[in-house]
């Protein structure tokens, strides 16, 4: 059973930073596709990064660009979203989510139908 945990949120301010983990346990780390998503009240789940299990290319939302940094360690199956300069319209809860191999070649890596694995999501609050 594949099992995803997300940590690293909470409260920060404006231009702040914060980075988030995601511990993922049963399966096999190394071959998901991985990614995190984000949701804020009254709107859909969100693209925010994505990371390869072949190459360890990333992807990043428009909107995002230069402000978020995704990485994973493959020896300690963790999954890492460095954020920098937050904004207020950053406040949301963070989702980290696992794909199989077939997933990710079939699909997208921004699209949430990709991903079979989700964690419950760690809350991110910015405000001053």
């Amino acid at each position: 059973q594949v099992q995803l945990v997300e940590s690293g949120g909470g409260l920060v301010q404006p231009g702040g930073s914060l980075r988030l983990s995601c511990v993922v346990s049963g399966g096999s780390f190394s071959t998901y596709g991985l990614a995190w998503f984000r949701q804020s009240p009254g709107t859909e789940r969100e693209f925010v990064a994505a990371i390869s299990f072949v190459d360890g290319s990333t992807n990043y939302a428009g909107s995002l660009k230069g402000r978020v940094t995704i990485s994973r360690d493959n020896a300690k199956n963790t999954l890492y979203l460095q954020m920098n300069s937050l904004r207020l319209d950053d406040t949301a809860v963070y989702y980290c989510a696992a794909a199989l191999p077939l997933s990710i070649y079939q699909g997208s890596d921004d699209l949430e139908e990709t991903y079979e694995y989700w964690g419950q999501g760690t809350q991110v609050t910015v405000s001053s």
